[in-house]
């Protein structure tokens, strides 16, 4: 504790912002991780069964999927299956409109996170800059006595402490911001997928009514 303190007092007064985007970056990466994992673990059988269901049973299927509306792609369903006898184009329509609004969900943080990664490097190295700055004030050209260039140097030393705070918090927070964009394009091409087998699904029975309603009025 003693060691973490004093590396915080070394790295000077952009410490304070860098532990400010410290925790907001944790913040941002534990409620995206609980997201992420929810979303991957049921996701699978929720949108299977739901495409069975409604191949069989369309009434099924819309009950099975509002009970679990916390799913994007169940709210995507939704929003065509509550649509009241449908055309296709119309459907497909209602499927890409609530895609189009689920991705900010999905997106979420993602701007904050490429804030913090270029933020925090710029702030240790304007850290350094400043400790530097300090260290060199101190001592004067033409009267450098060993131990002023001691001085010198773990003023140094002590400066370059921010500059790697900065590039730690960076590092950790790229490499989530990258595992959460490539969940972002997983999904987005699982919506796609999936989407595009209940279009071909309510097409099939479009065309079956159509066929059933000519043999009617015959």
């Amino acid at each position: 504790m003693e060691t973490v303190f004093q590396l915080f007092k070394n790295g000077g007064v952009v410490m304070f912002p860098l532990l400010g985007l410290s925790i907001f970056s944790l913040a941002m990466i534990l409620e995206r991780s609980l997201f992420w994992l929810k979303l991957t673990r049921k996701q699978g059988k929720v949108l299977k069964k739901g495409l069975n269901l409604y191949e069989e049973a369309p009434e099924m299927a819309d009950i099975m999927l509002k009970r679990n509306q916390h799913l994007p792609i169940a709210r995507i369903f939704l929003a065509a299956l509550s649509l009241k006898r449908p055309t296709p184009e119309k459907f497909r329509l209602a499927l890409e409109s609530a895609a189009q609004a689920e991705i900010p969900l999905l997106k979420r943080f993602s701007n904050s996170f490429d804030i913090i990664t270029s933020v925090s490097p710029l702030l240790g190295l304007l850290g350094t800059v400043l400790g530097l700055i300090t260290s060199l004030a101190s001592l004067r050209i033409g009267e450098i006595e060993s131990s002023q260039a001691t001085g010198v140097t773990g003023g140094i030393s002590e400066a370059l402490t921010s500059t790697a705070a900065g590039l730690v918090i960076a590092i950790v927070t790229l490499f989530f911001a990258s595992t959460f964009r490539g969940l972002y394009l997983q999904q987005i091409a699982l919506i796609q997928e999936f989407s595009s087998q209940l279009e071909l699904l309510h097409l099939d029975k479009y065309e079956q009514k159509g066929e059933i309603d000519n043999a009617i009025t015959r």
